[in-house]
């Protein structure tokens, strides 16, 4: 029974050192790659940004800082996904269309169609906008 006990401490604890690896190791790619990201911000705004809008070379730190900058006004640094649906969903990005496939076979008729019924209900379309702003002026006066 002692065996198991000491062989249960001594498992658990080559887990916890496992474990604590893994995240310093984790932490120091972070760190590594957010060095990385800098120095390559301050590689391209020194080719680009001087040559295109006559703009003054930077540092490494002032790249980095731009970075952040950028995160604070263009998003959060905590990577904040939203599920609330506020925003409209990207076109095409209905699983049934990639699932059946676009039908592009109806669009051979698109030119057929416009010339017989679209210009027709386009024209009157826009003639019912311009009576319409027509009487909202009247209104007015």
């Amino acid at each position: 029974m002692e065996h198991s006990v000491y062989y249960d401490r001594k498992h658990r604890f080559a887990n916890g050192l496992r474990f604590g690896g893994w995240i310093i190791l984790g932490v120091g790619a972070a760190v590594l790659f957010a060095f990385l990201f800098g120095y390559f911000v301050m590689l391209l705004w020194n080719w680009l940004m001087p040559a295109l809008f006559g703009l003054a070379v930077i540092n490494y730190w002032q790249a980095f800082g731009i970075i952040i900058l950028a995160r604070l006004i263009f998003g959060t640094l905590g990577g904040h996904k939203n599920h609330d649906n506020k925003h409209p969903k990207p076109p095409f990005s209905n699983k049934h269309f990639w699932k059946n496939g676009p039908d592009f076979r109806k669009w051979k008729h698109y030119d057929q169609y416009w010339k017989e019924e679209g210009e027709e209900a386009f024209n009157k379309y826009a003639e019912q906008k311009r009576s319409e702003k027509q009487d909202k002026q009247g209104e007015k006066e």
